[in-house]
């Protein structure tokens, strides 16, 4: 899965413009429940602005509050620059880039803005990977790395007609060695496959509906 698959594309994102004074950036963050949001200078992002930022920096501004917020621009105080993948990345490698922020800018190679991923965006598409919004059986297992293990893995739930609704593999400590984490549909044959599994080579750890 790549970020362009996860996006939220530019005209479904909240964004302030350099120029944009503070006010009226707290007012969008307050109306749409938003932490913060991408600053733009004519569609080049510079960075994000944030409540906490805004507000932290008033605190040692000793201005008076209107002031300080009517007269400070977007552009005055963007930060975390850095915040951004390309939507060619995949989409793991947003993982390392939100550093406790809620979103980060998608761009181009010319730093032009994109859209945005949020962090609600990655957690939903690992949910999906794990199918933790469907009832099954999870079964996780290690079997060693070797060739055709994973063909004869997909033989074995052929033979009992097993439904898939995720499949994740791990390294294991043994280098010679993979986790595997299935979740299949619940049938009369779940012993059956377990027993099977075992008998093909694969180390059974545990089995669990859920």
């Amino acid at each position: 899965m790549f970020v362009k698959g996860i996006m939220k594309p530019m005209h479904q994102c909240w964004i302030a413009e350099a120029s944009t004074p503070l006010h009226e950036v707290l007012h969008t963050l307050d109306e749409h429940d938003i932490e913060g949001m991408p600053v733009l200078e004519a569609g080049t992002f510079l960075g994000m602005i944030s409540r906490q930022v805004i507000y932290q920096t008033y605190f040692t501004s000793n201005q008076e509050k209107d002031i300080f917020l009517q007269q400070t621009l977007a552009g005055d105080l963007v930060s975390h620059q850095d915040y951004y993948v390309t939507e060619e990345d995949v989409f793991e490698r947003t993982l390392t880039t939100f550093k406790g922020f809620p979103i980060v800018a998608v761009l181009d190679d010319g730093r032009r803005f994109l859209g945005i991923v949020t962090r609600f965006d990655v957690i939903e598409q690992f949910e999906s990977a794990f199918g933790t919004k469907r009832s099954g059986v999870r079964i996780a297992f290690t079997s060693e790395e070797s060739e055709g293990r994973i063909a004869r893995l997909a033989e074995i739930l052929k033979q009992f007609h097993e439904n898939v609704i995720s499949l994740a593999t791990f390294d294991e400590t043994d280098k010679l060695a993979r986790r595997i984490v299935m979740k299949i549909e619940k049938t009369p044959n779940i012993d059956k496959l377990v027993k099977k599994l075992e008998k093909s080579g694969f180390r059974v750890l545990d089995v669990k509906e859920d």
